[in-house]
């Protein structure tokens, strides 16, 4: 094989392997072209080490592994956000597919509204500091003592009752978790 032929077969070698990595980034492979990439990297040391070439043969070579060194670097950081994760708006661009979790969330929530338009959906408010947001203590009342009501239940509650019950379950739930903010829902189900 002459040197002009192994630079077109390296040529080829790293576009059947971008090929395959946008078919692995892409969800239609299950394991990465290890076996193309070794093919091409080896070639690239074998033609650049071993081989004489002239002026138009090591201006193509240089092309080739240039273009090679770039695509390793771009899919080496696909690589790591397929493993580790999203952990920053850019890793999006990277266009890796599926979804974050608050992606899938939100898409299941915008479905579903487009298939039930009339379904109503349930009162959500989150506290981190009950004792500052007597609004938001107030708002939740409201909201429950709403759905009792059109559930046909007595709404007899005390506001200061609900306010000190919501304050000690908010401490308690923060305390037991370990988280900053406790999120309360009032939906009412089958009456």
């Amino acid at each position: 094989m002459t040197i002009d032929e192994e630079i077109s077969k390296l040529d080829e070698g790293l576009r059947r392997l971008k090929i395959e990595y946008d078919v692995y980034f892409g969800g239609g492979s299950k394991k990465p072209p290890n076996d193309t990439e070794w093919r091409v990297n080896n070639g690239l040391k074998r033609v650049g080490e071993t081989m004489k070439l002239n002026y138009a043969q090591r201006f193509r070579f240089n092309a080739i592994a240039q273009r090679y060194a770039i695509f390793s670097d771009l899919w080496r950081q696909k690589m790591k956000v397929k493993e580790e994760g999203y952990r920053r708006p850019a890793d999006a661009v990277l266009g890796i597919t599926g979804l974050r979790h608050e992606q899938e969330v939100v898409a299941a929530e915008a479905l579903d509204e487009a298939q039930n338009p009339h379904k109503q959906k349930p009162f959500s408010i989150a506290f981190s500091d009950i004792r500052n947001e007597k609004d938001k203590v107030q708002a939740l009342f409201g909201a429950m003592l709403e759905a009792r009501k059109k559930a046909g239940s007595p709404s007899d509650a005390s506001f200061d009752a609900f306010r000190s019950f919501v304050q000690k379950k908010t401490d308690q739930i923060r305390r037991e978790y370990g988280c900053s903010a406790v999120e309360y829902t009032i939906e009412t189900q089958n009456g």
